[in-house]
C-alpha cells in the first residue's frame, strides 16, 4: 500500500495548485506545500480549482524550504524531483511506496540548492522543442506511474 506525497515548491498558479489539491483528494494523497507561494493559499481560485474536495485532502504547509527539508529528515523519505534538467525517465525509476515526489514552481522549477537535496530526479520525455508540461499534468503522470509501482490505498 502506497503513503505517497506530493510536495509543490512554491507553486505560482493557484489553479495548478488546486486541481492537485483534488487529484490528491480523490487518490487519498497527502500534499506538502513548501511556500512562500505565488498567490494567497487562501485564495477564491485555490478554491474553486479544489472544489468541496479541500476539505478531504491531507494538506501541511510548510512557511519554507528549510522546515520542509528538517521535516522530511526526521521522517526519513525519500525525496524524488520531476525535472526538465534530469536524465532518467520517469517510467524507468522504482518508487518507494513513501516517497515525496517534489514538483517545481511554473515560472522556474525549482533553484539549483532544492535540486541537490533530491534523492532522484525524473524526466518526463517531451517531444523537441517543447519546454514544459503543466505542472498539474505532470504530477497526475508521475503519481500514476508511482502508484502503479507501489499499490494504490
Amino acid at each position: 500500500m502506497s503513503n505517497l506525497r506530493i510536495a509543490l515548491y512554491q507553486p505560482d498558479i493557484a489553479g495548478n495548485t488546486g486541481t492537485i489539491l483534488r487529484f490528491a483528494a480523490c487518490l487519498g494523497l497527502s500534499v506538502d506545500i513548501i511556500e512562500p507561494a505565488g498567490f494567497d493559499i487562501s485564495d477564491r481560485n485555490l478554491k474553486r480549482a479544489g472544489m468541496d474536495y479541500l476539505a478531504t485532502v491531507t494538506l501541511t504547509r510548510h512557511v519554507n524550504w528549510e522546515q520542509f527539508e528538517a521535516w522530511r529528515a526526521q521522517s526519513g523519505r525519500r525525496l524524488v524531483l520531476a525535472s526538465t534538467r534530469a536524465a532518467e525517465h520517469y517510467t524507468d525509476f522504482s518508487y518507494k511506496p513513501d516517497d515525496i515526489l517534489l514538483f517545481g514552481r511554473e515560472s522556474a522549477g525549482v533553484p539549483d540548492h532544492v535540486h541537490d537535496r533530491a534523492d532522484g530526479r525524473l524526466l518526463i520525455p517531451m517531444v523537441e522543442g517543447q519546454r514544459s508540461i503543466n505542472v498539474a499534468l505532470s504530477a497526475a503522470m508521475i503519481c500514476g506511474e508511482a502508484l502503479r509501482q507501489t499499490g494504490f490505498a
